[in-house]
Parts: structure tokens; C-alpha cells; sequence
């Protein structure tokens, strides 16, 4: 899985580039394959679903980003296994395809599916041992049920023993008895996808699974959502949660997560980030394309170049030793 003896990683152009580890891929080839078997239409999916070649190495050039790690992307509700490994399939395999015909510029996570251990056990052999995925990414829940739960107990098992790197990403909070059902008039990227990236952290703690796969790796996105401004509240409260949390270790719990930069990150976030979690585990990220490409390039970026709460030896790792490291490279 590691980005060894890779040009991208020794000289040339983008020998100083950052590493965009949160980079959303719909694969064109997909959404032919989606929408000829009716599971999609591409006018009424969002527009982040348009990824294109060009556009994203623009991005990438303009925000200084040497290579970027996609998360891939498959949009619809397939049911039957079969279908839903041929779409697997099929968006990997336009995945490997990118990073074949710009091999210093892409890498991609092999996705792993709460819901179907088979069907993960299928995509960690066939993205990661076949293709060469850095990783695997993940919901952090699936209808209610979230990353740590014991039904998931074998799939992480499978994944400590490939010591892999877990790039997860949220969903809508749930309301009430509906799974699907958010607040009315506010798209979830605003607050829900942060409330259930921290809700499945806090499962991570809780039920024991930094303990009993210590060979995982997790990347939180979007700073950890909530999570590093509920540290002390942790602390103070963590013997109310059943299992409890063991107040003294809330800390050492906080400092075994990555986090990514991903989605627009205030100046006063930051120095509680900073403060809270291990500065040697936060990883950019742009969350390209849902956020859009001037958004990444002329306020995101340069936000973070310029925030005073980072050291220039901070920044550089944050932009892209600390994800070569994440990956096995020494920078």
C-alpha cells in the first residue's frame, strides 16, 4: 500500500506538492454503467458528481496539490450483491485507470461497506491487493449503526490485520425513527455530517476498537467534526456513557485519530485543533469537488497557509510529510 519508489515522492514537478487525502471521485465510466441500467440520472444528481480529468488537475495545480487520494464515489440503492459488486467493479477499475495514466498525480481508498463484510472482504482483495489502493474508506454509519459496532467486528479484524489507513466520511444524523430524515431547510454538509463524524469517533472509544485492533488507522474528516471542541466534556462525562470512558485516557484516545482539513475551517477552529490533537496527525484536505474548486483555491488554502495558529514545520507536515508518512514513506 505504500507510495514507495513512486516519481511523485523523489523528483520532478511536484516534488514539494501537498497531498490531498479527501478527493471525491465519480468515475464518468460509472455513471455510464449507473445510468444505463437505470439506478441514476445525471441531471438530477448533484453537480460534484461531474468529475472530469481536466478540471481536477486544474484544481490541483492551482491549490499546489502534487497528488490527490480518491475517496470513490458510487451514488444509487443497489440491493442484490452481484449488482453491487459489478459496480464496485466497475468505478475501481476507472480508479486504477487514473492513477495509471497519471501516476504521480492520483492514488484512491478502496471503499468497505458496513452493511456487507462479503462484499468488503471482495473490495479489499480486489482494490488493494489487485489495483493497489493506499486504503480503504467508509461511512462512519450506515442506517443508524455506527463504525465500531460489534456487527462490524470482522471486518475490522480483517482490515487490523492489513494495518490499514480508514479514511471515513459522514452521513445525515438520523431523527427520530427515520434513518434519512435530517433538519428541514439545511443541507447536512452544514452540521450533521460533523455531528456523526464525532459520534462515530466516540463509538470508536467507547466500545474498545482503538484497543482491540491496534493496527488501525482512522482519518477523521473535516477536522474530527465536533470532536476536539467535546474533549473536556469527555473527560468530565465519559463515566455517564455505557461502556464508560475512562476520563484519563480521553487524551492518549484523541491522539491515535488522523483529521483532515477538509470543508471550510475558521481561524478560531484551528487553534483547538492544534491544541487538542497531535499536530503530527492532521492531513490536508480539500473535500473537492462538493467543495467547489475556488472555494479550495482562494479562500480554503490560503486560509490555511496563512493561519497563525500553525508553525511553518507544522504547516509542512499538515500540507504533506504527515500524509507520506500515514502511507509508509518517509518523506
Amino acid at each position: 500500500m505504500a507510495l514507495a519508489g513512486d516519481p511523485q515522492f523523489q523528483d520532478g514537478q511536484f516534488q514539494d506538492g501537498r497531498v490531498d487525502v479527501h478527493h471525491h471521485f465519480t468515475a464518468p465510466a460509472w455513471l455510464d454503467w449507473a445510468e444505463e441500467r437505470g439506478v441514476v440520472h445525471r441531471e438530477k444528481l448533484p453537480w460534484w458528481t461531474r468529475w472530469d480529468l481536466a478540471t481536477a488537475l486544474d484544481v490541483m495545480d492551482k491549490a499546489g496539490i502534487g497528488t490527490a487520494v480518491m475517496t470513490v464515489a458510487m451514488l444509487g440503492r443497489l440491493r442484490e450483491r452481484a449488482e453491487r459488486q459489478e459496480s464496485a467493479r466497475v468505478a475501481l477499475r476507472a480508479a486504477a485507470d487514473v492513477v495509471a495514466s497519471h501516476p504521480t498525480r492520483f492514488r484512491f481508498f478502496t471503499p468497505v461497506f458496513l452493511d456487507d463484510l462479503e462484499l468488503s472482504s471482495w473490495s479489499l482483495t480486489y482494490g488493494l491487493d489487485e489495483l493497489g489502493a493506499v486504503g480503504v474508506s467508509t461511512r462512519t454509519s450506515m442506517n443508524g449503526v455506527y463504525l465500531g459496532d460489534d456487527s462490524h467486528d470482522r471486518l475490522l479484524k480483517e482490515l487490523d490485520e492489513r494495518s490499514a489507513v480508514i479514511s471515513t466520511h459522514p452521513m445525515e444524523v438520523p431523527a427520530g425513527n427515520d434513518p434519512g430524515a435530517g433538519l428541514p431547510g439545511m443541507p447536512p454538509f452544514v452540521c450533521d455530517f460533523l455531528m456523526d463524524t464525532t459520534r462515530a469517533a466516540i463509538n470508536l472509544i467507547k466500545n474498545g476498537t482503538l484497543d482491540r485492533y491496534p493496527n488501525l488507522t482512522f482519518v477523521l474528516p473535516h477536522g474530527g467534526g465536533f470532536l476536539p471542541y467535546i474533549a473536556t466534556r469527555l473527560e468530565l462525562f465519559g463515566g455517564r456513557l455505557t461502556p464508560e470512558i475512562e476520563p484519563g485516557r480521553v487524551r492518549d484516545y484523541l491522539h491515535r485519530f488522523y483529521f483532515d482539513t477538509a470543508g471550510p475551517m475558521s481561524p478560531s477552529a484551528t487553534p483547538t485543533l492544534m491544541a487538542t490533537v497531535d499536530p503530527a496527525r492532521i492531513l490536508f484536505g480539500t473535500d473537492w469537488p462538493p467543495t467547489p474548486g475556488h472555494v479550495v483555491t482562494d479562500i480554503t488554502t490560503p486560509a490555511l497557509d496563512n493561519d497563525p495558529a500553525i508553525s511553518d514545520q507544522q504547516l509542512q507536515g499538515i500540507n504533506r510529510e504527515n500524509a507520506l508518512r500515514l502511507l509508509g514513506v518517509s518523506p
